[in-house]
């Protein structure tokens, strides 16, 4: 199965990564010299069409390219945890009802700055990897593995035998974010964009974390929380 992605940086990324292209659609009118001159060293196939045919195509802003890929690769929960480096401290990313794709591409984009090893989602009621994931992530799409799971709540019973601890992400029963115990093997489970976590993985979770809120607003993009998570979490394992 093949997907088309898009958008100038996605396509220059699988350029430099010398990732398989099948076919560039270019927008008529659309010149990039150093871009077009790596695509015809590639010796990739390209397809000029015009704006409106290309806007019917690709349901985003392709900023008037796109490459047609194989589908993104995927991992079982066995081969991620068995990809940890040896001696490195593990950490991942668990993702409970995340739907948004622009969320899932700035998480991935997170994970690959502090070099997390892997994020996994539920194969329901979950955000798949689509060319907005792609487009958002700027190329940490290709860099961070991704496991698909059918049960979360049986992947984190599995974790756990593994020896990770699971720290969940709630306001409720939940200790300030500064107090965890991050310096283990970890996974780090961020809920939903409007009901957070379920019960049902919360009840799993060896703990909760929550972020002070003491604005008006009671809640933060699922992705800035990550990301200010992922980034409390390289401190704590990485301090000056």
């Amino acid at each position: 199965m093949t997907q088309y992605v898009y958008g100038k940086n996605v396509v220059k990324q699988l350029l430099q990564d010398g990732k398989p292209i099948h076919e560039v659609l270019i927008q008529e009118g659309i010149r990039d010299t150093a871009l077009e001159g790596e695509i015809k060293k590639r010796r990739i196939p390209v397809k000029v069409l015009g704006r409106k045919k290309m806007d019917q195509l690709l349901n985003g802003n392709h900023q008037g390219i796109a490459a047609c890929i194989d589908d993104y690769k995927t991992w079982e929960l066995e081969e991620l945890l068995e990809s940890v480096p040896q001696g490195k401290q593990p950490l991942l990313v668990m993702l409970d009802g995340l739907e948004d794709p622009h969320n899932l591409g700035a998480i991935l984009r997170t994970c690959d700055c502090i070099r997390a090893d892997g994020v996994i989602i539920g194969k329901h009621r979950n955000v798949r990897l689509t060319p907005t994931v792609a487009k958002v992530s700027t190329g940490a799409i290709d860099t961070v593995k991704v496991s698909v799971v059918t049960n979360l709540v049986q992947a984190i019973k599995y974790l756990k035998k593994q020896g990770y601890w699971v720290v969940g992400t709630d306001f409720e029963n939940s200790r300030d974010y500064r107090e965890g115990q991050y310096d283990v093997p970890l996974v780090l489970v961020i809920g939903s964009e409007g009901f957070g976590i379920s019960s049902l993985v919360k009840k799993n979770c060896d703990y909760c974390v929550r972020l002070p809120m003491e604005g008006s607003v009671s809640s933060l993009n699922a992705s800035v929380a990550a990301g200010i998570l992922l980034y409390q979490i390289h401190a704590q394992r990485h301090p000056l």
